[in-house]
């Protein structure tokens, strides 16, 4: 393995939307640094699994249902 290559690990602030900080280690900026993030897995909805919705734009859901009913599923 080479010497020297690889980044400096080192415990950062990373400041969630909601204002809390957690520390964590990180090759980002140096010892110390803050990380503000403008999206977090305490308020995205693909972490907190609200806000989804099937949207039956232009009736294709509904057709594919009728097309596929006597399948059996």
């Amino acid at each position: 393995m080479k010497k020297d290559i690889h980044p400096e690990y080192h415990v950062i602030d990373v400041k969630m939307t909601d204002g809390t900080v957690v520390k964590m280690k990180s090759t980002y900026g140096a010892e110390g640094d803050t990380l503000a993030l403008e999206i977090d897995p305490t308020a995205h909805p693909a972490w907190t699994g609200g806000g989804a919705r099937l949207m039956d734009t232009g009736g294709r859901v509904s057709k594919f249902k009728k097309k596929y009913e006597g399948l059996g599923f």
